[in-house]
């Protein structure tokens, strides 16, 4: 009987929530959800630092190959972050090399712009709508360092790889300290709703 009623009301919530129920637009995400968020890009961050820092004092230019091994594998985070936790896990930028991380709204081109007027500024929240969802999404800058430099500089002086697979590329003439783009991390507040409002039943 208890899973009996269980299942009626996740699918009364379910309906709810198609009818834009307000009390399930406007939960608000678990705060341990947040926390954990920013500890997991401040990871991710530093997993980019660190393989791109194989740049700085490689003796050859860097290849396709190398990309692989360099930057490939910070997709590949931010992936497995989205997946195992139910959220959307991006890296944006206005300069952007794949147009993938071009920004998708227009939250996301004002934070880009917040970043940009204020370089002391290392991430914000903000409740957001994506998709329909109701949620609310940490964005976290990305700084240009030394390293980046080495396919990120001068438009002269990029790699010939990213010359013959990038013919759009916007991602260059940056320079150390310039703000690189950013990681966007959207958490949807309606799931936990529903998963809270079964837990207690």
């Amino acid at each position: 009987m208890r899973v009996f009623f269980r299942f009626i009301l996740g699918a009364s919530l379910v309906i709810c929530l198609l009818m834009g129920l307000p009390a399930i637009a406007q939960a608000q995400p678990d705060p341990a959800q947040l926390a954990k968020a920013v500890e997991e890009i401040e990871n991710l961050d530093a997993m980019r630092s660190g393989l791109a820092a194989y740049l700085e004092d490689a003796p050859e230019a860097p290849t396709a190959e190398t990309m692989k091994q360099v930057c490939k594998p910070v997709g590949m985070k931010a992936l497995q972050l989205s997946q195992a936790n139910g959220w959307q896990v991006k890296q944006m930028a206005t300069k952007y090399r794949n147009p993938a991380h071009a920004p998708d709204n227009l939250h996301a081109r004002m934070a880009l712009a917040k970043f940009e007027q204020d370089p002391n500024l290392t991430g914000f929240w903000t409740p957001e709508t994506l998709d329909g969802v109701t949620g609310t999404r940490y964005y976290r800058r990305i700084n240009v360092a030394a390293s980046c430099l080495a396919c990120h500089g001068a438009q002269n002086n990029r790699p010939q790889f990213v010359k013959n697979n990038y013919p759009q590329d916007r991602a260059y003439d940056f320079n150390v300290g310039d703000l690189r783009g950013m990681y966007a991390v959207f958490i949807p507040d309606v799931k936990q709703a529903i998963e809270a409002a079964l837990s207690a039943a």
